[in-house]
């Protein structure tokens, strides 16, 4: 039995997954236009930002919508198809749960920022 909920759950996410995608693109917001010193400034602010996330997540979309609207270049890393960047985000951040914003201080000391809504917020206070 629990084979055939496995496959059923697996069967749904196959089929949602490019309506997910095509609704992420379909929605994309436009970016924020800046003088390119103020871009510049901000791509500085944002180089020590990395966001982990999971393809078709609902709630990484609703981040990279926030990214998009504020034109923040922020590194991103697909913790669901590497391996690498799901065992980075295992051993920093201490779980495998998406979306994830990894801030780099200038000291070298990382802080794992996990929730849609405290990223979201927290990209607001850059973008102003």
């Amino acid at each position: 039995m629990k084979w055939l909920i496995r496959s059923f759950f697996k069967l749904v996410r196959l089929l949602l997954a490019p309506v997910m995608i095509a609704y992420e693109w379909l929605t994309r917001p436009k970016g924020t236009e800046r003088s390119p010193e103020a871009q510049a400034a901000l791509d500085d602010t944002t180089a020590a930002l990395t966001l982990y996330e999971f393809r078709t997540c609902p709630f990484c979309i609703k981040v990279r919508h926030r990214i998009a609207r504020h034109s923040l270049r922020i590194r991103r890393r697909n913790a669901q198809h590497d391996p690498v960047a799901r065992q980075d985000l295992l051993d920093g951040g201490g779980q495998v749960k998406v979306p994830c914003l990894q801030i780099v201080a200038a000291d070298g000391s990382s802080t794992w920022l996990y929730e849609s809504d405290a990223i979201n917020a927290y990209l607001d206070t850059l973008a102003n």
